[in-house]
């Protein structure tokens, strides 16, 4: 339970929060504050007592204490780049938001070991460069990269288009040091693949959305670089296709292949429309953007796949196929997918689902949804995209006129009921990388047993009894 504190002890409370962060990082302006406030896609406004950033793991012990002694909830924040309200507070300005962009420093890098230090407000892209000038690489690669930070990679467990070789956020981390919602520090650092000694509390942590506390670094694995990279768009006749020869390709070069991408038309549409600089691409039904690597430098994957690619396309496998032949030409067609979700956001709201199904049931999936929501809303559209090697699809829903779609969205749990029950049936999750947040924390429970649920809740009420963690995130 928390309480509304006095003017008086409120003034109090931000001088003692103000002398732990030191000047010119507390933040009470309600203009400095506004940018804070708003999730990504701009569907969650919140309000907050003020907003904190913390230079240091000390720091972020003093103001959980302070928080706690006082009963004010605290809302962790790394770059604001999360797409269900995550980390966005709700709106009765009670809250103080932690902002861990001052905790930015490579720690440590151990190139013998393969892994790195990295504290919670490093960028993703800042981890990856201290990666790459040792000569290793950090896999872990999303379109946010620039902006998005370790802490909120970690709390999401994010996913990106490198799971199919290197796995989710959960597979490249090995150790973590987080402020537990008591103030207590667990310095988790270990740098170590097996450590077989109890609870696992760093795989507790991550994807619990900042609920159960503060990381405030991780101890990350790193990885021999690929010497030689083969990019392509792919032209396949449908989503089953592109589960076929998704297989074809696994045979074919098992973990050589790293990234495998699904995209339908209307999702190349909108790139082409909003952001451009699309190049010429094969004409098809439905498109597959396809990654390979290589260690050897004298290997020849290339040929490899120019053979595979030129025996698909005479099997009617493929409609066509363009590889890339240069780095610039791979970036341009990474372009592509990673624009698709900006693309959207500037055509208008959508209603955006973040799916993981069994890989095999993916086509299943399109299928079966098409006719309910077409009988529930016509007119609608599909823009379905995403990590088809790793069975994660982004799928979302919204109608050309914007009148039409402003219906749409005040529907939108009708059709959230539709799409949501049919992956439940197949044996899916409403959530594949994107998190809970707030978004989903109410229809969680129509799909968790009640059995998952309360132990869910008692994990919550032992490390979190007061519930100022984060509140009305997850649960």
């Amino acid at each position: 339970m928390t309480s509304t504190p006095k003017p008086s002890e409120t003034s109090r409370f931000l001088e003692r929060l103000a002398a732990i962060v030191g000047p010119g990082h507390l933040c009470t302006d309600p203009a400095d504050l506004d940018p804070w406030l708003t999730d990504w896609r701009g569907r969650y406004k919140g309000r907050a007592l003020g907003l904190a950033r913390p230079g240091s793991t000390a720091e972020v012990q003093a103001l959980v204490r302070a928080c706690g002694a006082a009963g004010v909830p605290m809302v962790p924040q790394g770059g604001n780049t999360g797409l269900c309200g995550g980390a966005t507070p709700d709106t009765s300005g009670r809250a103080l938001l932690i902002q861990l962009g001052r905790l930015n420093r490579i720690r440590s890098l151990d190139a013998g070991n393969h892994s790195l230090i990295a504290e919670a407000g490093c960028t993703l892209a800042q981890v990856q460069e201290a990666a790459q000038q040792a000569g290793l690489l950090f896999p872990l690669s999303l379109a946010s990269e620039g902006s998005c930070q370790i802490g909120g990679n970690l709390s999401t467990n994010a996913g990106g288009v490198q799971v199919l070789r290197y796995g989710t956020t959960r597979e490249l981390v090995l150790g973590i040091e987080a402020v537990l919602p008591n103030g207590e520090c667990w310095e988790g650092l270990q740098a170590l693949r097996k450590n077989n000694t109890g609870y696992d509390l760093r795989q507790l942590l991550i994807g619990a959305e900042g609920t159960l506390g503060i990381i405030t670094a991780a101890v990350l694995r790193l990885f021999p670089p690929p010497s030689i990279r083969v990019t392509g768009w792919l032209g396949v006749a449908s989503p089953a296709a592109a589960v076929a020869l998704l297989n074809r390709f696994q045979q074919r070069f098992d973990a050589h292949l790293t990234a495998f991408e699904l995209v339908c038309p209307l999702s190349l549409a909108l790139v082409r429309r909003h952001i451009g600089g699309i190049p010429k691409l094969p004409d098809a039904p439905w498109h597959v953007l396809c990654e390979l690597g290589e260690s050897d430098p004298a290997a020849d994957l290339q040929a490899r796949v120019e053979a595979f690619l030129a025996a698909g396309c005479e099997a009617g496998e493929l409609t066509g196929a363009v590889l890339a032949q240069s780095d610039s030409q791979r970036q341009g067609l990474w372009r592509i997918r990673e624009t698709i979700s900006e693309a959207q956001k500037q055509q208008g709201p959508s209603i955006k689902h973040d799916l993981a199904l069994p890989i095999s049931a993916i086509a299943a999936f399109l299928e079966q949804v098409a006719q309910p929501l077409q009988q529930a809303f016509p007119g609608i559209r599909h823009v379905a995209f995403g990590h088809l090697g790793d069975g994660n699809l982004h799928f979302n829903l919204s109608m050309a006129d914007a009148a039409a779609n402003r219906a749409l969205l005040e529907r939108q749990a009708e059709a959230n009921r539709i799409v949501h029950d049919l992956v439940h049936a197949l044996g899916g999750s409403i959530s594949a990388e994107h998190g809970l947040g707030q978004l989903k924390r109410e229809e969680i429970r129509r799909y968790k047993s009640a059995v998952e649920m309360a132990a869910m809740q008692a994990i919550k009420n032992a490390l979190d009894p007061a519930g100022l963690m984060n509140p009305g995130k997850v649960l």
